[in-house]
């Protein structure tokens, strides 16, 4: 039979195959609907927040339905903060890791995709041989030695009859958008990190500078209270306690330096960079903008935004396909083999017309008796789908819950700015009151005492209500999934679509 024949007959039997391979056995995926709800919270959301005339105090609006930039830490107007997650971008280990694995992923695709074809392979074997040969009883003779060499092309391949082959390649495809979706939230826990590192490292040094304030004025009052002792206007008592005052607030000191020194280590190797650098950023809440117009996402897009509940939708994707591979496992498999080559004793002879061998065969497996394997292994696809699909949903409800509490975060930080703004404000006056009182003798150190206390602590707890408004505005960036799907530069991130 010529080469030719052998070839077209191969090739007549896999398209026969291919034509009955037109179908997939086990569920078709269906992408969930997004959840029938109208809104995040249970009262209606208020369209602005409080307002304080202080850095980070400002009104917000929220607007529905408002896009959501990819670079949405820029309306902080912070130069120094872009700059800085430009370098984490570039350099952080994390990121690029996750980089990696979308890469192993994608490779692995398209290696899997090798399964939908023949597979075809050349082979060349030279042999050199000696036989013995007793026949007739006339005793063993040698046959001289001889070299035998084979060149040829062989074929094989499984029809994909039920699918089972384009069942595996869906799921190795929906594993590579989990890593995809990974990589996503790779990206934004890195930059939300930066911000919300930023903002610590802003707020412990507010801290800091309001403690030092308070320090100095106890030690003025200390030196105030030392001469009037000498002068016989106080009592010793009086100035032991102040030197206790003094005490404490310098001891809060050193814990809130130690602090500070691990958020900078942490925002330099969040950079990528290490903690002996000369030049570490340094950030005030003055010089971050609040940002004023807040978006918020419609509910029926949230599920399409958020990196991880689209990751957790393609592992639900992958399991679905499993539970196809499972079920084509079951059923008969039909493999088809050819080869065509030459074989001859000489090199010379393998192009000869008498050096030409040939086979053609086709096989068929039906599993009759595994022991209940197959069978198990179909229903362990089938649970494990159905986990995939209650990890699902547990993660829509986590994310909505996510958006519930950062926009009621976002209302009550504002309210508590401009509580703590007032109190401050207000045991400010008081003690300055109480401290020109104490100077004239028309109070006791004790009411001195407390009125420094008092404003000691207001002042760090306005520090800290600042901080937490622009944390919880970064956080409802983060909640709405980050605008990654406005992104235009080239990223290994980027070519994701919102309605993929």
């Amino acid at each position: 039979m010529s080469s030719k024949r052998v070839i077209h007959n191969a090739a007549s039997i896999a398209a026969i195959g291919l034509v009955l391979a037109g179908c997939a056995v086990g569920p078709d995926f269906k992408k969930p609907v997004a959840p029938a709800v109208s809104g995040y919270t249970r009262e209606p959301l208020s369209g602005v927040t409080a307002n304080a005339d202080i850095p980070g105090g400002g009104a917000q609006n929220f607007i529905a339905g408002e896009g959501i930039s990819a670079q949405w830490w820029m309306l902080f107007q912070s130069p120094q903060l872009n700059a800085l997650i430009e370098q984490a971008i570039k350099n952080s280990p994390s990121l690029q890791a996750a980089q990696a694995s979308l890469r192993v992923a994608q490779e692995t695709q398209r290696a899997q995709t090798s399964i939908l074809f023949p597979a075809i392979d050349g082979h060349l074997n030279a042999s050199r041989a000696q036989n013995y040969s007793n026949f007739g009883g006339t005793g063993a003779s040698s046959v001289p030695p001889f070299t035998l060499t084979t060149a040829s092309v062989s074929v094989s391949y499984a029809i994909d009859l039920w699918g089972g082959s384009r069942r595996a390649l869906e799921g190795t495809k929906a594993q590579t958008e989990q890593t995809r979706f990974q990589l996503e939230a790779a990206y934004l826990t890195l930059t939300s990190n930066i911000i919300v590192t930023a903002v610590q490292q802003a707020a412990l040094r507010a801290q800091l500078e309001a403690t030092q304030a308070i320090l100095n004025s106890q030690e003025e009052q200390l030196g105030v209270l030392r001469l009037q002792l000498e002068l016989g206007g106080i009592a010793e008592a009086d100035v032991l306690t102040q030197v206790a005052a003094v005490a404490q607030t310098r001891a809060q000191m050193p814990a809130l330096q130690k602090s500070l020194s691990q958020v900078t280590n942490q925002l330099l190797a969040l950079a990528g960079r290490f903690p002996d650098d000369a030049t570490p950023e340094t950030f005030d809440l003055a010089s971050l903008k609040l940002p004023e117009n807040l978006p918020v996402s419609l509910p029926s897009e949230l599920v399409q935004q958020r990196p991880d509940i689209r990751a957790s939708e393609a592992m639900m994707h992958a399991a679905s396909a499993d539970v196809g591979v499972a079920t084509a496992l079951m059923l008969p498999q039909i493999s088809l083999n050819a080869s065509y080559g030459n074989s001859a004793s000489r090199f010379s002879d393998l192009l000869n017309p008498g050096s030409t061998i040939w086979s053609l065969g086709a096989g068929l497996t039906q599993p009759l008796f595994h022991g209940g394997e197959l069978l198990h292994q179909r229903h362990a696809a089938k649970a494990a789908y159905d986990r995939a699909a209650a990890q699902y949903r547990g993660t829509v409800i986590a994310a909505f819950q996510n958006v519930a509490d950062v926009l009621r975060a976002l209302q009550v930080d504002a309210e508590a700015v401009k509580a703590q703004l007032e109190a401050a404000r207000a045991a400010e006056d008081n003690f300055n009151i109480a401290q020109n009182r104490f100077q004239s003798g028309a109070t006791t150190f004790l009411t001195l005492l407390d009125a420094q206390r008092t404003y000691q602590q207001a002042r760090v707890a306005l520090v800290q209500a600042q901080a937490n408004r622009y944390a919880d505005t970064a956080a409802l960036f983060v909640a709405l999934g980050g605008g990654w799907w406005n992104r235009t530069e080239e990223t290994a991130a980027t070519n994701i679509s919102l309605n993929e």
